[in-house]
């Protein structure tokens, strides 16, 4: 069953983050060409809990932080090795992330 796609902007990103589910994190991946492991849910949902509480996209610097509690002190290398294209290009599309406009695309 196909799902239902939310509307998009030009490069891709949800324009209303709360029409996202991980369906559509699932499309979205995919069109990333990424295989969702329980490493990147682990990200994307610790990402959604803070946009939820705050209303704007967590900086990649907490979702870092929130990683070393379970890979240590590569937690840096780690959220680059499962978002190669970048947190903003990648991470943030595929959890439903409006595109940060202040944010570089690293």
């Amino acid at each position: 069953m196909a799902i239902e796609m939310p509307e998009r902007d030009a490069e891709g990103y949800l324009i209303e983050p709360g029409d996202w589910n991980e369906d559509v994190a699932q499309v979205l991946a995919e069109s990333e060409n990424i295989q969702l492991t329980d490493d990147h849910w682990d990200a994307i949902r610790f990402m959604r809990e803070f946009y939820e509480e705050h209303q704007i996209a967590a900086d990649a610097r907490y979702v870092i932080k929130h990683l070393a509690e379970r890979v240590g002190r590569d937690a840096q290398k780690k959220l680059f090795e499962l978002f190669p294209y970048g947190y903003v290009k990648q991470a943030c599309k595929i959890a439903g992330m409006k595109r940060p406009r202040a944010w570089s695309t690293g």
